[in-house]
């Protein structure tokens, strides 16, 4: 048997996006990148379109979950709020699936991790909620990227964040560190399974755990995808999901 054969396996679902009238389910390259070449594991893409009733059967193949960012935002009626962004494109399939992984992957301590979006996800999923505008908020910074600079600049270092003392992540990243900001909505109230592992400037959360849960549980509100294996952060963040992958798939072989 090949080394590659022996690989972890990462669930990562898609969305929706319509293309010359036609409905597409797509991953971008960005986020898949970084689970080959530095977790080295394997990605299976996973469309949202079909609903939930095939999620065991996914789940049964994969050691591992990667929740993505995308274009869309997070239906707010699941948070108990009316919508605020009606400009912004929702994917109410992505939704119904993502949630449903989430607490499946739970329930298999299955390691997850959840990037932007997925960061979001994972909150409302547990029974947190979201600032819809966080620009619009008091004493909030705007988060927001400026669409026409370019994408070096949109993804560059953007604000500090402060690592929480006495955590896991404070023990890789330090006190301190440069993260890009590319999202108009952030976390409200943080669910209760959830405890924050960095802070914004404004003290918007901008990572968190899950040290009640058994898995290995990470999500980021920035984008550690982006040119990843030349931001020494982002090579810690995805070796640490890729190691927590390999020692589920050991544990269950």
């Amino acid at each position: 048997m090949h080394a590659s054969n022996n690989k972890p396996i990462i669930l990562m679902t898609m969305g929706q996006q319509n293309r010359n009238h036609h409905p597409y389910q797509v991953m971008t390259h960005k986020y898949m990148a970084p689970i080959v070449e530095i977790a080295d594991c394997v990605p299976l893409l996973v469309p949202t379109c079909f609903g939930v009733k095939d999620i065991e059967q996914y789940l049964d193949m994969v050691d591992g979950i990667c929740l993505t960012g995308a274009a869309s935002n997070i239906d707010p009626s699941l948070y108990g709020q009316e919508n605020l962004t009606p400009d912004k494109g929702q994917d109410k399939h992505r939704d119904t699936v993502d949630f449903a992984i989430i607490h499946a992957a739970i329930a298999r301590k299955l390691p997850i991790f959840g990037i932007c979006r997925g960061f979001q996800e994972i909150n409302v999923a547990l029974g947190g909620d979201l600032y819809q505008k966080v620009h619009k908020q008091p004493n909030f910074n705007d988060h927001r990227e400026d669409p026409d600079d370019s994408l070096a600049v949109q993804y560059g270092p953007s604000h500090a964040i402060k690592l929480v003392p006495n955590t896991w992540l404070h023990a890789l990243l330090g006190d301190s560190t440069e993260v890009n900001s590319l999202h108009g909505q952030g976390i409200c109230t943080l669910a209760k399974q959830l405890e924050p592992l960095a802070l914004a400037e404004d003290n918007l959360v901008e990572a968190f755990h899950a040290p009640q849960l058994e898995q290995f549980v990470l999500g980021v509100q920035w984008h550690p995808e982006w040119q990843a294996k030349n931001n020494p952060d982002s090579v810690v963040l995805f070796q640490a999901f890729g190691d927590a992958c390999r020692e589920f798939k050991t544990k269950n072989k």
